[in-house]
């Protein structure tokens, strides 16, 4: 089972920090886990529909939407943050 992990607004939003989830076999890139998460229905679909960039990190290291996944990856998704 994959790890799924949210932060940020984004959890605030999904009233989600984490979840497991076992990918099925036709989730292999995290643009497959982001239609997946967004078929769901609200508020997963609001989160996930494109309007704010979401960042990606699979087993702690930054990722772009089109990367593979397996059942046994820790994957995150946080919004950019910013410092002053």
């Amino acid at each position: 089972m994959a790890d799924i992990l949210y932060f940020a607004s984004l959890a605030e939003m999904l009233d989600l920090k984490s979840e497991r989830l076992e990918l099925p076999t036709d989730c292999k890139t995290v643009d497959d886990l982001v239609s997946l998460l967004r078929s769901r229905g609200e508020p997963f679909a609001g989160a996930f529909d494109g309007s704010t960039r979401i960042l990606i990190a699979i087993n702690q290291e930054m990722s772009e939407p089109a990367a593979e996944i397996n059942d046994s990856d820790e994957i995150a998704f946080f919004p950019p943050v910013t410092g002053g």
